[in-house]
């Protein structure tokens, strides 16, 4: 299954998980490293990260990328009066 991740998404799990490790504007090594806009990146990213191909690729990233997105999903979420979820 793991044929089924194209270059371009393991580039982008790849940078997500060494992120961490480097300093320096992200957004600038998104655009010099993969040629494209943060927004871009972000968006594939979350798509990535609910496929189970990724989740096969590299389980904890893709955990761990959850709960941060899930978490912060829930704080925004508790902030907007009225809404119930």
């Amino acid at each position: 299954m793991l044929g089924d991740l194209t270059e371009r998404d393991r580039a982008i799990l790849s940078l997500e998980a060494a992120w961490p490790r480097h300093g320096g504007a992200k957004e600038e090594v998104i655009r010099t490293q993969l040629g494209m806009s943060a927004a871009r990146y972000y968006q594939l990213l979350s798509r990535l990260i609910d496929s189970d191909i990724a989740l096969e690729y590299d389980p904890m990233l893709v955990r761990r990328l959850r709960r941060i997105r899930d978490s912060r999903a829930s704080r925004r979420a508790a902030r907007v009066p009225g809404f119930v979820g």
